[in-house]
């Protein structure tokens, strides 16, 4: 059997590309020479990779389980090069990063301003994902560490937990509810709520919680940001649950009223996920560090 790494990164461009074609222009190879590198690659594995019709291209299960090795490879490939650039610093590099809506909106933008400022050679690709995806994400190598809020069910990965927030409810000054000290998500579904926009992670999960007692959320509008949530909130146009840490800082500043949630789940654990900790370069294992110095949180690895 032999394949070269060339091989295997179109095989990714491709598998990640709605065409044949846009996979060979990814890779900066015309279609016929990908589509020969593919056969030939089939051949080689004695297994078919992809089924091609007028539409596309679309993963055979053999495929998907190639598309895994490819990735975790060339990650790896990636991974060592970085480690042999100039000094073997964390002066440059390039990171993924799959995370959740608060961290992709709340804490990380300020310390990946303050980390990249300092390394001009360093690039990130940070992108907002479901909790489902982030796992899947670190587990098949497409991106090099996850940020997540809740339990994690992923044996496989490293659980590095860097520090714990609630959900709470926000109000108007002047809501009925506002004097309450805690109350439970029921109590709130008689009201209109203000939440996050679609296909984010907030709004999924308390999707479901509601789902749970055979409701819906009392949706008046979808935002794209806490900040905005709390603004409609100080308006009188809904109620929003929110992480505590953002609803304490805009409660400086505007009228609201924060009331905890009487609910198990509320308690939120922030963790990185990696697939491996030590195998990973230099420059990204000194990003966790930072993450974990400036929520002190404590590292709880396991596998």
């Amino acid at each position: 059997m032999h394949f070269d790494l060339v091989d295997l990164r179109l095989f990714i461009h491709i598998a990640e590309s709605p065409s044949m074609t846009q996979g060979a222009r990814k890779a900066f190879i015309s279609p016929a020479a990908a589509s020969a590198r593919i056969k030939s690659l089939e051949e080689n594995l004695t297994s078919r990779l992809l089924y091609r019709d007028s539409r596309g291209v679309e993963l055979t299960p053999a495929g998907e389980l190639f598309l895994h090795h490819a990735r975790v490879i060339m990650r790896q490939v990636d991974y060592m090069k970085s480690e042999f650039t100039e000094y073997g610093t964390e002066s440059s590099g390039h990171i993924r990063i799959f995370a959740n809506t608060t961290a992709a909106t709340e804490f990380l933008p300020e310390i990946l301003a303050g980390f990249l400022a300092e390394r001009p050679g360093v690039t990130v690709d940070l992108q907002e994902r479901l909790s489902r995806d982030i796992v899947r994400g670190v587990m098949d190598g497409s991106t090099d560490m996850g940020i997540i809020a809740g339990p994690v069910e992923a044996d496989s990965l490293q659980v590095i937990h860097f520090s714990t927030d609630q959900l709470v409810l926000v109000t108007p000054l002047d809501h009925p509810l506002a004097r309450r000290k805690s109350i439970k998500l029921a109590e709130t579904l008689a009201y209109p709520h203000i939440g996050l926009h679609e296909g984010t992670t907030l709004l999924r999960f308390l999707s479901e919680q509601v789902a749970l007692h055979g409701n819906t959320l009392n949706m008046r509008i979808k935002v794209y940001s806490f900040e905005a949530m709390c603004r409609m909130v100080e308006a009188g146009v809904g109620l929003a649950i929110l992480p505590e840490s953002s609803a304490r800082r805009h409660q400086q500043t505007m009228g609201l009223s924060v009331i905890e949630l009487d609910e198990p789940w509320r308690v939120r654990e922030r963790s990185v996920l990696v697939r491996d900790l030590q195998a990973l370069p230099k420059v990204t294992r000194t990003l966790i560090d930072i993450l974990l110095a400036q929520n002190q949180g404590s590292v709880q690895a396991k596998k």
